[in-house]
């Protein structure tokens, strides 16, 4: 009897300190989703280059401004970047502890003649290096339907990704245009300001 004892008393404990560890927000999936969190969601655009609270949707010049101008703010006025030929766009910095959950991309050209490189913390060689379609599973230049939890691309050239990408100090994105012609990108990096587990690990694609 005092054995039973024992073990009902060792599991209860067990079970209660699991449930009380925190949430992060990073692994979110159906089995998860009705938990809360002190994460903080921040996207980075051509709408809102560094990512602040509040300021999606607040430019009044850009890309857009001939088709959207006359709307206003909120109407889509800075959509995408001109990335001239020979040269490196940073996409998005972030400081951390933190972690992209998802990264949207329309880029123009052709899609092998565009590098996405990805450094985390005080890197300065990237943990990512890739044409950005292959990147995106796309490494034949043309458009196929691909739909998955890690990676979906819709018609055209709408690339996501869901990979979650954990970076304890920093991260940077980049994409450089190696083409002869200027392309136009289209781009969204969803992340999170949160806590990052000491076991977790770095993404890494070549």
């Amino acid at each position: 009897m005092r054995k039973l004892f024992s073990i009902t008393f060792i599991f209860s404990f067990s079970f209660f300190h699991i449930n009380a560890q925190k949430f992060n927000g990073i692994d979110v999936n159906m089995g998860n989703l009705y938990r809360m969190s002190d994460a903080k969601s921040r996207s980075i655009s051509p709408e809102n280059f560094n990512g602040e609270k509040g300021k999606g949707g607040m430019a009044t010049s850009g890309t857009g401004a001939g088709s959207a101008g006359d709307l206003g703010q909120t109407w889509k006025i800075s959509p995408s970047v001109a990335i001239k030929s020979k040269t490196t766009y940073t996409v998005a910095e972030m400081e951390g502890p933190g972690s992209v959950q998802h990264i949207w991309m329309t880029p123009t050209g052709n899609w092998r003649f565009s590098i996405i490189r990805i450094y985390w913390d005080d890197e300065t060689q990237p943990s990512v290096e890739a044409p950005v379609g292959d990147f995106f599973c796309m490494g034949w230049t043309k458009y196929a339907p691909l739909q998955s939890l890690a990676v979906a691309v819709n018609p055209g050239s709408a690339f996501n990704c869901y990979w979650p990408m954990p970076f304890r100090k920093k991260c940077r994105i980049t994409m450089e245009n190696i083409a002869d012609e200027d392309m136009v990108l289209y781009y969204q990096v969803d992340y999170l300001l949160t806590e990052v587990p000491a076991d977790a690990a770095y993404f890494h694609a070549q």
